[in-house]
């Protein structure tokens, strides 16, 4: 058979690309040596080219091209290290075309053929030769662009690579990159060698490809590519730090103290601010505002004059995002801890955080504005923080008597303000009156005529006379403490303003008005820095607690340890002897013995070495301390397992003893919100999901609203923030009484209860009705608890109103005598199934004489549950979280979590009003991610989404007029614009679902769409046509 040429050369091409060698190993061994198998390969290298003589850097550049061995790479390496360090005519770090082939070189042919070589020496001297030599802009550049073909070629191979050597050049290229980066003075020597360069028309250029290059996102997308690549492919890249977003923010907040540190320069300060204004733009901006707030400003004071000097050389936008960021970072980290006691105590913390903020404003127009903005913005002053924040910021102005004042003249302009207190949050209206009354109160040390004047003119009359004239009576509270106030500081005792209520003698009155008192100065930074150093070291020892264990669930691998010695017992006088069986007995066994059971088989007895077996199993824990140490452990599994399992009992049995569930409840919640399934445990979702619930339970008024902050501003996935809105849903219920969890009989200490003997002749069992009534067999809640409660307040709203109309569809009530016979027999009879009208059981309540007690359990749902997440949500709307907030999914169970809550506060709550206000303003809000609202249309995955948000709005407008049912004609008076525009929307809603067809599971969802707007209708429509009068003011000017 005759191969033509062609055939030949294609099975050669083909056998070549087979036999493509994995990768190429250099080592430096020593070729005298007897056991050298084999010998090293000189085929295809010149003999001149090999021994490199170090005469000039073209020299260096055709021994790298010869294949150098890893002695003679080592020479050109030290050559041209040498070369760049002791002569001025050659620098590798420049930028040309000799330099840019031997770096090219270097990149990729070098480094994939003796990476790992390099990295074999423990001082690292030999890698460190390479990355001198790399350590540049045209290094860095160059090892991205390999970087970036590999990648491409990668992605058009068609062959496995998971023995491809693309792949183990991504591995070493990648690692390559984070070590060049992997040093805190990369940038400023970098930059040193940029600026040494004495052409102006050179510099212009780098400097800004120096700052593309950091700030662009090119070296984490990059890096994060590869990384993906190589996971992919079974082979994990070590520490590929460059690849995450965050710890590149770290890194260049470190760099960045560094260079601000050893600049002299005005050009390379001014480098230095654009770089760290345009890194806040990769995200995690907060990272590094408190990298280098703490790193710099609290370091000493020549670092304070720096980060000053460094933020104050933003553009306008930045300076504002990093004053609000550094305010944020100061109340999360400092001024929190600040708790509502004599307002004019004095905290060193809170002075410390005043030196800080002047610091800041002193000599910046544009800052002074933008605190003064904040301060008086219908979105700012800090909502759902503490008021320590807000102190430090006012006290920042007193000194500066036109920015104080102003502040004053517009928290007053906006505090009487009709629109504003009807529609803006509560949470948010008592940070501005705070800020008004502290404003206040320098005014009066700064300019007292001023304060007078003020208090006499229209605006004070107004605000004072539109608080007292609302419905809302948080909104009228505040109205009379900011008037008792003023009028305190202006007027004399007998002639200031005196409401003369209760409302105003209460304890949290006198603190409200105890702020206009406060006089806080700028103070030392100790107090901040003790502070920051609590926190971070908290972090570390998080990390650093619990020892690190095998991943091993149920068995640990252990050494054989000898078998001590058996001790001999001493005699005694007792002889034992030994009596065996006769023979004649033939092997029959006695009937009258009864054997013993076998014992039950477990799966961890049953390894065949016992040496494997763990008997050191922990023990369940006492103390809320060993809980933490054990959750903290999240490679032992049998911790793991205890801790979840003992969780829920524990935290509730030591919420009313002692202060350890309240010392640790942050930090106990905080790891059970991220604690990961390592282990596939049984039923892990439901026992922390009780974990977290017990906690909330067992200090309501203090983790309830750091829950509604952590879902808004902690770093957490969609599903754990699912799991806090679950969390938030079902403790408020359980609270409201509602629920009673599995967990909390077994919560009380044996001491509390009697003995069962005796218990029985005092304690009657309690019926079954009574029983299901209390929820006294409420089982571990599965993980939609949330919402198969959305179900049962759906179907308890329309379920009178189906009832009348099948009564109405029975014909007309003369004809219904037996039924109604029936039914009044059955409210006769004691313990009867059938639910009394409400009438009447306000009129059996009246008739015994049943003492009112006060329902503080729906006050702690309005203002710690509620508020905190209602108010919080026109925040988030405005920031970065907006766009996780309105992920449908997350957006459904967030406003069903609302609908829970206020069903659970219940008609008798003295906030309903202000609830049902913000409630029904925040429906209204996100109507446009509902259905038939034009998002989404075209995606039948974001159709769903909307179909659910549609059924949340649905479902919390249910329950809104399921607890408002008492009160429909003042509901009509306050809110009437809603009640005619909600009218108009759910009617288009009920128009354009269609309620059949299509798939069962998206029939099933429009059904019930269709029927909760069907039922909304109804009450609507009832109730405009009932009080027409009432809402005609409305309707005028409704369009």
């Amino acid at each position: 058979m005759i191969i033509s040429h062609t055939q030949q050369s294609n099975f050669l091409q083909a056998m070549s690309e087979f036999l493509t060698p994995v990768r190429q190993i250099y080592t430096n061994s020593n070729p005298s040596d007897g056991d050298s198998v084999l010998p090293r390969s000189t085929g295809g290298r010149k003999e001149s080219q090999a021994l490199f003589k170090g005469g000039s850097p073209e020299e260096a550049l055709e021994a790298l091209r010869a294949q150098p061995d890893f002695d003679a790479l080592l020479t050109v390496l030290k050559y041209l290290q040498r070369r760049t360090n002791d002569t001025a005519d050659f620098d590798i770090r420049t930028p040309s075309s000799l330099n840019a082939q031997i770096v090219h070189v270097l990149v990729t042919e070098i480094v994939p053929n003796y990476w790992p070589v390099l990295q074999d020496t423990p001082d690292r001297r030999d890698v460190n030769l390479m990355l001198a030599c790399l350590r540049s802009l045209p290094g860095i550049n160059a090892t991205l662009a390999y970087l970036r073909s590999l990648i491409r070629a990668t992605k058009s191979a068609s062959k496995d690579l998971k023995h491809s050597h693309l792949l183990y050049n991504i591995a070493y290229i990648s690692d390559l990159l984070s070590n060049l980066l992997d040093e805190d003075g990369v940038l400023a020597n970098i930059w040193k060698h940029i600026a040494s360069l004495k052409d102006p028309v050179h510099i212009r250029p780098l400097r800004n490809e120096f700052l593309s290059l950091l700030t662009s996102g090119k070296i984490i997308s990059v890096a994060a590519e590869a990384e993906d690549i190589c996971r992919q492919a079974g082979r994990s890249i070590k520490d590929l730090w460059v690849a995450d977003n965050k710890r590149y923010i770290i890194w260049l907040a470190h760099n960045l103290v560094h260079w601000t540190k050893t600049e002299d320069s005005e050009d390379g300060l001014k480098l230095c601010s654009e770089l760290s204004a345009r890194a806040m733009r990769l995200g995690h901006s907060e990272t590094l505002v408190r990298e280098l707030f703490n790193n710099l400003l609290l370091r000493d004071a020549t670092g304070k004059g720096y980060f000053v000097k460094l933020v104050n050389s933003y553009p306008p936008a930045d300076q504002r995002k990093a004053l609000l960021l550094l305010l944020k970072l100061l109340s999360d980290n400092c001024l929190d801890a600040v708790e509502h006691g004599e307002a004019t105590e004095e905290y060193p913390t809170i002075w410390g955080a005043v030196s800080v903020l002047r610091s800041i404003i002193t000599g910046s127009d544009s800052q002074r504005e933008s605190l003064v903005t904040w301060l008086t913005s219908a979105s700012g002053a800090g909502i759902g923080q503490g008021y320590g924040v807000r102190r430090a910021a006012v006290a920042a102005l007193a000194d500066q008597k036109d920015s104080i004042s102003q502040v004053l003249e517009k928290s007053l302009g906006q505090f009487g303000e009709q629109l504003y207190i009807k529609h803006s949050p509560i949470l948010q209206q008592e940070a501005h009156a705070q800020v008004l009354l502290l404003s206040a109160g320098y005014v009066q040390r700064i300019a007292p005529m001023k304060l007078t004047i003020l208090l006499r003119s229209s605006a004070y009359l107004n605000a004072i006379s539109n608080r007292l004239a609302v419905s809302q009576s948080r909104a009228r509270f505040l109205g009379m403490v900011v008037g008792e106030a003023l009028s305190g500081l202006v007027h004399a005792n007998d002639t200031k303003l005196n409401f003369q209520m209760d409302e105003t003698s209460t304890e949290e009155a006198n603190w409200y008005k105890s702020l206009v008192h406060v006089n806080d100065q700028a103070g030392p930074l100790d107090p901040l820095r003790a502070s920051f150093t609590s926190s971070q070291t908290q972090i570390q020892t998080q990390a650093q607690t619990e020892p690190r264990h095998s991943p091993q669930p149920t068995t640990s691998k252990k050494k054989r340890t000898p078998i001590p010695p058996v001790k001999v017992q001493p005699k005694t006088g007792f002889i034992i002897e030994e009596v065996e069986d006769d023979e004649d007995d033939g092997g029959k066994e006695d009937p009258d013995l009864i054997p013993y059971a076998k014992p039950d088989s477990d799966a961890e007895d049953s390894d065949d070495d016992p040496t494997l077996i763990n008997r050191d199993k922990p023990k369940a824990p006492v103390y809320i301390r060993d809980l933490i140490s054990f959750i903290r452990d999240t490679d032992n599994y049998d911790k793991q397992k205890v801790a979840l399992a003992t969780a829920p009992a524990l935290i509730r049995r030591k919420a009313s003893y002692g202060t350890e569930v309240s010392s640790h409840a942050e930090e106990l919640a905080s790891l059970l919100i991220g604690l990961p399934d390592k282990f596939n445990l049984d039923e892990f979702d439901s026992l922390r999901l009780q974990g977290m619930i017990a906690v909330v339970v067992a200090q309501p008024k203090k983790m309830a609203p750091w829950f509604a902050k952590t879902f808004f501003d902690g770093d957490y996935s969609l599903s754990q923030r699912a799991s806090i809105l679950v969390v938030l849903g079902l403790s408020g219920r359980e609270i409201a009484g509602f629920d009673v969890s599995e967990y909390a009989s077994a919560a009380h200490f044996p001491s509390k209860a009697l003995p069962s003997k005796v218990e029985k002749h005092y304690l009657q069992p309690a019926s079954e009705s009574n029983r299901l009534q209390a929820g006294a067999n409420l089982k571990a809640l599965p993980p939609n608890a949330l919402d198969s409660l959305a179900r049962s307040l759906s179907q308890m709203f329309l379920a009178p109103m189906a009832a009348e109309a099948a009564d109405a569809v029975t014909g007309p009530d003369a004809l219904k005598l037996s039924s109604f016979t029936s039914r009044l027999q059955q409210q006769q009879q004691p313990g009867g199934g059938v639910m009394v009208a409400k009438s009447t059981v306000r009129s059996k309540a009246k008739a015994s004489g049943t003492r009112s007690i006060p329902n503080t359990t729906a006050s702690v749902i309005s203002s710690s549950f509620f508020f905190p997440l209602s108010s919080r949500f026109q925040v988030a709307m405005r920031s970065s979280a907006s766009k996780i907030l309105f992920q449908p999914y997350l957006l459904a169970l967030y406003l069903k979590t609302l609908a829970v809550l206020i069903h659970a506060a219940g008609p008798s709550t003295i906030a309903l009003p202000q609830m049902t206000a913000e409630l029904w303003d925040l429906l209204l809000s996100v109507r446009g991610r509902c259905l038939g609202s034009g998002s989404g249309i075209g995606d039948e995955a974001e159709g769903r989404g909307d179909m659910a948000v549609t059924h949340a709005v649905l479902l919390a407008l249910a329950a809104l007029l399921d607890v408002n049912e008492d009160n429909v004609r003042e509901l009509c008076e306050r809110q009437g614009r809603q009640v005619v525009e909600t009218m108009e929307w759910v009617g288009a809603v009920f128009e354009n679902t269609r309620g059949s067809g299509g798939n069962a599971a998206a029939s099933n969802e429009e059904n019930s769409v269709k029927m909760l707007a069907a039922g909304i209708l109804i009450r609507l429509r009832e109730a405009v046509d009932k009080y027409q009068a009432v809402l005609m003011g409305d309707l005028i000017g409704f369009t």
